[in-house]
């Protein structure tokens, strides 16, 4: 690892002012670390958002839920307000890496990092998210732009992410079993917007399946989304699943998905 400068900020305000130069905000650290340890990014200074206390918390308000951007993945799966207004969700943050990634990672962090493979961001797309920064509130569906890439400027610092809360929602992935990163990972939501489906893993970042919502919109079935043949020109190809197989996957994947929720 490169050495580096350390600072742990008690307040937002603080958080900005330290980022100067090549200066990076470390959140959970679960993806940023283990690259600067194998030399592979490195960073002048990182700032530590661990110690402000405003970026974490759970609150269900009306017809949503926001999460703090620095509340771990276990305390989203752990959280009965979570577990009650968007099962899924929680069920989604219980299978996110193992225990330690789930005690230390962070929803900010996670999306903010935006690996092809994570979880959080096929629930942003599917639960039409929105992501709201230091400086603005960015819709989900404008969020991810490519392969680790964000609509996030320079500077710009996650504090929450509200979720509406649908009406039928579920997630099921194919996760690499040495990584539980999503081969193919594919969430459903039925809600105030229709029919809306998010996928992660298979392609270079996250994005709605709009063929397989056209058919779950005309019927809300297993079968109706099993039938639709997604192309592989631009889906992921590597020692883990051809291409072909992926774009077959995110159809049996969102079957299984609705199956899940039309039984809650």
């Amino acid at each position: 690892m490169y050495s580096f400068d350390y600072q742990r900020p008690a307040d937002r305000a603080a958080a900005a002012a330290a980022l100067k130069g090549d200066a990076r905000f470390l959140a959970g650290g679960q993806s940023l670390i283990q690259a600067m340890k194998l030399r592979l990014s490195q960073s002048e200074t990182l700032v530590d958002l661990g110690g402000i206390a405003d970026l974490k918390g759970i609150k269900v308000d009306g017809g949503s839920v926001s999460i703090g951007a620095m509340t771990t993945h276990a305390t989203v799966a752990r959280s009965a307000e979570v577990q009650k207004a968007i099962p899924a969700l929680a069920e989604l943050a219980g299978g996110i890496g193992d225990q330690m990634v789930r005690n230390m990672g962070t929803i900010g962090g996670s999306i903010a990092n935006a690996d092809p493979a994570a979880c959080y961001p096929a629930a942003v797309l599917a639960l039409s998210a929105t992501i709201h920064t230091n400086q603005r509130s960015i819709a989900g569906d404008a969020f991810f732009t490519g392969l680790y890439e964000t609509a996030l400027k320079p500077g710009e610092l996650i504090v929450s992410v509200s979720f509406p809360i649908p009406q039928k929602a579920a997630y099921i992935k194919y996760k690499q079993p040495a990584s539980r990163f999503a081969l193919v990972g594919v969430f459903v939501s039925q809600g105030a917007d229709g029919v809306r489906v998010g996928v992660t893993g298979a392609k270079s970042n996250a994005f709605r399946a709009t063929a397989i919502e056209a058919a779950l919109t005309q019927s809300f079935t297993p079968a109706a989304a099993k039938a639709v043949k997604l192309g592989a020109d631009d889906m992921n190809s590597d020692l883990h699943g051809s291409a072909a197989y992926r774009a077959a996957m995110v159809s049996v994947m969102a079957a299984r998905a609705v199956e899940k929720a039309l039984s809650r």
